[in-house]
């Protein structure tokens, strides 16, 4: 079942216009419109599956953040980056609360991050909608995950962090209102998502994977992020390229562009768009494949 959005679900404006057709290359072949509003910047996909009708599009075995085993190749290749990624979280972490304290991790997958976290002191909290990597989760931290907001216990936390998680979310604006309400006076924000102004959309076009249609259901350029700091009242007090990103978003790419071509050859091209894609962002407004955005309360 599909919605039709009148407005932008990020500014609430009614000027917005079809910008392109992509096509969900994962699991259901089917094609959908990317909108762009020309108030805020954001795109969005319009019409979009219901939040009820949406679960089948993320039940392909490649939606690695719902399972903690390797079966293939890529997906070894992307734990074993997914592992030191997280090391670099909780780095982060730390460098900018080193007392610890609570920490609230929305779309924590499997828990690998929380679980890391946890191992360093910090009171952790996880939400997953994924009955399945809830159930991994809860398993390793003893029922702190929880499926939405609304089932979270009263209380706030120093940091709460969405790692490619903001452009999954259908009720946008209402969810970070209530992640802020649960965010201390002093506390950090953390958001990564794909940027659609890189490099390595240019070069795939639709087929590139960051679309990843209809499961991603906004894309935000610099201006979206602008326009988002603006409307949530907040302060980018910092902003950090995903490096990894690039190549791992490049390889998805690659498949969809020439299924055809051997293992080999589709991650040589995934690496070398991926340097290449990093190095145009090192040159440019920042415009990497992902970037990770910083907020506080003003």
């Amino acid at each position: 079942m599909l919605e039709r959005l009148t407005k932008c679900p990020l500014c609430k404006s009614g000027l917005f216009l079809n910008s392109q057709e992509i096509k969900d290359f994962a699991v259901s072949q089917e094609t959908f419109i990317i909108c762009n509003c020309t108030n805020c910047g954001l795109k969005f996909t319009n019409p979009r599956p219901t939040e009820e009708s949406i679960a089948p599009y993320y039940d392909f075995p490649e939606y690695f953040s719902h399972d903690d085993k390797a079966k293939n190749l890529t997906q070894f290749v992307y734990q074993g980056v997914r592992k030191y990624a997280i090391s670099q979280k909780v780095k982060q972490l730390n460098k900018l609360k080193p007392l610890k304290g609570k920490y609230l991790d929305y779309g924590c997958g499997t828990a690998e991050l929380l679980c890391k976290a946890k191992e360093e002191d910090w009171i952790v909290t996880g939400i997953e909608p994924n009955e399945k990597a809830r159930n991994l989760a809860n398993s390793k931290l003893d029922g702190k995950v929880y499926e939405t907001i609304q089932d979270l216990p009263k209380g706030s936390y120093d940091i709460i962090s969405l790692y490619h998680v903001l452009e999954h979310i259908h009720t946008l604006r209402k969810t970070i209102k209530k992640l802020i309400n649960h965010l201390k006076s002093d506390g950090y924000i953390f958001i990564a998502v794909p940027n659609p102004d890189c490099y390595d959309a240019e070069k795939y076009g639709t087929t590139w994977a960051g679309w990843d249609v209809p499961r991603h259901l906004y894309h935000f350029n610099h201006h979206a992020i602008e326009s988002f700091t603006e409307i949530f009242d907040l302060q980018l007090v910092e902003k950090m390229p995903m490096n990894f990103d690039s190549y791992y978003v490049s390889l998805l790419s690659e498949g969809y562009k020439n299924p055809q071509q051997s293992i080999i050859q589709k991650y040589w091209k995934a690496i070398l768009s991926g340097k290449k894609s990093n190095k145009e962002a090192s040159k440019s407004a920042g415009n990497y494949s992902s970037n990770l955005f910083v907020f506080k309360k003003k």
